[in-house]
């Protein structure tokens, strides 16, 4: 991680290496499976390969080199200065303190349009990093500076950790993954199979050897975004904790869990579908609290539970007390 006072996080560190190493032999194997599938059939396997993971790694290049204008444009966020405004000045100021206290380069900070009390930061590195506060953060009556410092400081974390550009990078094997199921579908179904040159060989075994790749891709994306899943929930608690002993005030990001979590019930319904691309990135995701759809979204969450990250702040209270 970058040479910050934020605390260090060997436990993240090990994970996110660990992750990166199980989803490169998870890409490895599922490539193997497809070349040997499609090696018994009529259909160019090297060229359907290659042109999927080309146009796979283009695209998810592109997602990292741009990651940062993508957030921006997708919560609809504009970059501030501290002479945009009283709040602009007010997030500002936060920020100020909290990269001089965590020594470490200032991120362009924004402001998104949204009633919805949220934030998040993204970036490659740090020289593109961006901090994007809502509206409804800024102007939330209830949650006071030290508040909202708590959770800056815990999305300044992500940044100093670089977890944002290993979660984008991992992100990359599930892109390709797809792509290249498609492709095989694609060529065997639109003539790349040969059955119809050769009916008493190939048509009979075109339908299964779609059917394998499929399941073969289906399982390579479902084991991508388990791993990434359970990194993305350890890397909120690694912020957390990060966050927490930096400011030394595990208090005050607890109590502004509570309130952007319990808020979430009065965001309309409209709000939290367009901010469902940002999820993984939030302070906190935008489900609304109870009801069927959030028991079976926990179950794929990025975010691990409100309980869960109370009760690591209050081990962190008692730590710091003694």
């Amino acid at each position: 991680m970058a040479k910050t006072r934020y605390a260090p996080d060997r436990g993240l560190t090990a994970r996110m290496t660990l992750t990166m190493f199980l989803l490169g032999v998870v890409f490895v194997a599922f490539i193997t499976v497809l070349v040997l599938v499609l090696g018994h059939t009529n259909i160019s396997s090297g060229g359907i390969v290659f042109i999927a993971v080309l146009f796979g790694l283009a695209l998810g290049v592109g997602s990292f080199w741009f990651s940062d204008k993508i957030a921006l444009s997708t919560a609809q966020a504009q970059v501030v200065t501290p002479q945009d405004g009283p709040q602009a000045a007010r997030l500002h100021g936060i920020v100020d303190r909290l990269v001089a206290l965590a020594n470490m380069p200032k991120p362009r900070v924004a402001i998104a349009p949204s009633p919805m009390l949220n934030a998040f930061a993204t970036g490659r590195n740090t020289k593109t990093s961006v901090l994007v506060v809502t509206t409804g953060l800024l102007n939330h009556p209830d949650l006071d500076d030290r508040e909202l410092e708590a959770i800056l400081a815990h999305e300044l974390s992500h940044v100093a950790h670089k977890d944002v550009a290993v979660m984008t990078i991992a992100s990359f094997i599930g892109i390709i993954a797809g792509l290249l199921v498609r492709f095989a579908f694609y060529s065997e179904l639109f003539g790349g199979g040969g059955g119809r040159s050769n009916n008493n060989n190939n048509n009979g075994g075109a339908l299964p050897v779609v059917l394998v790749v499929l399941v073969v891709g289906i399982v390579t994306y479902a084991v991508s975004f388990l791993l990434i899943r359970l990194l993305s929930r350890y890397r909120e608690l690694a912020a957390d904790r990060a966050g927490a002993l930096l400011t030394g005030q595990p208090s005050a990001l607890a109590s502004a869990l509570q309130k952007v979590s319990g808020s979430m019930s009065r965001i309309p319904n409209k709000d939290l579908r367009t901010a469902e691309p940002l999820n993984a990135f939030y302070f906190v995701p935008a489900f609304k609290a109870g009801g069927k759809e959030v028991s079976l979204n926990s179950l794929f969450s990025t975010h691990p539970s409100l309980d869960r990250r109370l009760r690591q702040l209050s081990e962190i209270s008692e730590q710091l007390s003694r």
